[in-house]
């Protein structure tokens, strides 16, 4: 009896081992896999829009695409322009994972000459907070 104690003990410690390293795999992987799961991924088509020239007191618009890559609902909480001649809107609903968004700057020319270049920055609730995008435009006169 003892003899056979002797032969089943290893071979039960060493299949209990076995079974317990599948196990701990499977959690490691499964904590592995779940912090993009709950992030929000901001990406935009393009970050910078050049609008050309636009003639001295003209207002022009561009529209900014942007995709949630993440695992959460997306949400721009606010967006700041460096000018108040430029007016960021966007939709305050939240984009689901693999959604589409759009961000509308509105450029009021008035008062303005040569190159301008203004920033945009959007607040989101992103893996990355902060997002910059830029305008260019050359304004002439007519």
């Amino acid at each position: 009896m003892s003899r056979f104690f002797a032969f089943c003990l290893p071979v039960v410690l060493l299949a209990c081992s076995i079974n317990g390293n599948k196990q701990d795999n499977k959690t490691i992987e499964s904590v592995k896999a779940s912090p993009d799961e709950g992030i929000a991924i901001i990406e935009f088509d393009r970050t910078e829009y050049n609008m050309g020239k636009v003639v001295e007191g003209e207002k022009v618009g561009c529209q900014f695409i942007f995709h949630n890559r993440g695992g959460s609902d997306l949400i721009i909480q606010d967006a700041t322009a460096s000018c108040g001649c430029t007016v960021p809107r966007w939709d305050k609903e939240p984009v689901k994972p693999g959604g589409t968004g759009t961000l509308e700057v509105i450029f009021d020319s008035s008062g303005r000459s040569g190159i301008q270049e203004k920033t945009v920055t959007v607040y989101s609730n992103a893996e990355e907070k902060i997002s910059n995008l830029t305008i260019i435009a050359e304004i002439t006169s007519e």
